[in-house]
């Protein structure tokens, strides 16, 4: 038996032993004591941080057994990871591992691992969200503190996290190039100043927040990748969301797809046709994940992680898309916060959530095939 197969074995048997059978809360303090409890569970068990290196408290193993974990994960029906803790893990930790102090790694990431905290992010305003380069929250420079004036949205989990991973313009010269101008700051999200005010969802949770900032100070040892290096910092966040963040996600919507053409009557032929399409299509972008995650030999994701993002994201919406019209709108599959009308409002997020569709597009455009830059 491969050490490969092993390691399959035993993370299923794990996962069949010890996800929890309740459905998980959606927002509030429930939906914060369920993941962290779930967390802590994996963590204790030492199923944390597959692929993060040993000495941040990782298990270092490889990308392989990383993908093999997330097919058990969603062949488990583990709860989603697209959750509370879903910043902490696929963001912060990761940005932290690749541009962090060992300083800002040995504090933070055992807490993010060991289902002790929760991360938001602070990078959308009112009036920048997938264009970072605009955003206008300040940060300035006073001894050995920062001090932050701003107003943040689409936080998500913003009101019940402990940290947010902020951006914020800390040179106010309007000529600056934001790739200079920028800073990628570890805010504690009980610091005095900060209010936070949850925003209901069409799909109905309390999932965002906007996050407004008056005189917020922290410490400038928070800064991470170094003073008015946030812009590069920042790329490295997103191109882990772009690539393997939403890789459990993907497996698990492809599983969901052979559910659907399991429960689609022969009849229905051009709906059988459909989601047959609909797995071919997943099979596709799951196999390019593969190669894309399995070739990137660099800590943090290239360009080409945009590709994967805007795969999946047009992907979710048409799977749920499909689910609706299989089952009908007052279908017991539809209807209910963990059944497939809240996925299907949920997944009008995803072309926009992480940078728009059309911003996924100008990267591929311009990064991975070379085309010359749309006008500015």
């Amino acid at each position: 038996m491969s050490s490969l197969t092993r390691f399959r074995r035993e993370a299923r048997q794990w996962l069949e032993t010890h996800v929890p059978a309740e459905d998980p809360p959606l927002d509030g303090k429930a939906a914060r004591d369920f993941v962290l409890a779930w967390q802590k569970t994996q963590a204790e068990h030492g199923w944390a941080g597959i692929a993060w290196p040993k000495e941040v408290g990782g298990r270092g193993l490889t990308v392989l057994e990383q993908i093999v974990w997330f097919e058990e994960y969603a062949r488990a029906g583990a709860p989603s990871p697209l959750n509370a803790s879903f910043v902490g893990l696929n963001h912060a930790g990761p940005t932290l591992i690749a541009n962090g102090t060992a300083e800002q790694k040995a504090f933070h990431l055992p807490r993010i691992l060991s289902g002790d905290v929760l991360w938001c992010q602070g990078f959308s305003e009112p009036g920048a969200g997938s264009d970072l380069a605009s955003i206008k929250t300040r940060a300035r420079v006073e001894g050995d503190e920062i001090v932050i004036n701003g107003h943040k949205i689409w936080s998500s989990f913003a009101d019940v996290a402990d940290w947010q991973e902020l951006l914020v313009r800390t040179d106010p010269d309007p000529i600056v190039r934001a790739s200079s101008a920028l800073s990628w700051v570890i805010c504690p999200m009980d610091a005095a100043g900060i209010t936070v005010r949850p925003i209901r969802t069409m799909a109905g949770p309390f999932k965002y927040c906007e996050v407004f900032y008056e005189s917020v100070r922290v410490p400038l040892s928070s800064v991470v990748g170094g003073l008015h290096n946030g812009w590069a910092v920042a790329m490295s966040t997103l191109n882990f969301e772009r690539g393997t963040a939403a890789l459990a996600l993907l497996i698990a919507l492809t599983l969901k797809v052979e559910t659907l053409l399991a429960h689609c009557p022969k009849e229905r032929y051009a709906m059988r046709m459909r989601l047959a399409r609909l797995r071919a299509e997943g099979a596709a972008i799951r196999a390019s994940t593969y190669r894309f995650v399995l070739d990137t030999d660099d800590a943090v994701p290239n360009a080409a992680g945009s590709m994967m993002r805007l795969g999946f994201s047009e992907f979710s919406q048409r799977v749920t898309a499909a689910a609706i019209d299989l089952y009908g709108i007052e279908a017991v599959e539809v209807v209910g916060t963990h059944a497939w009308g809240h996925d299907y409002l949920d997944a009008f997020s995803e072309t926009i959530a992480g940078g728009t569709a059309e911003v996924q597009r100008n990267i591929i455009a311009e990064r991975v095939l070379g085309l010359p830059k749309e006008p500015r």
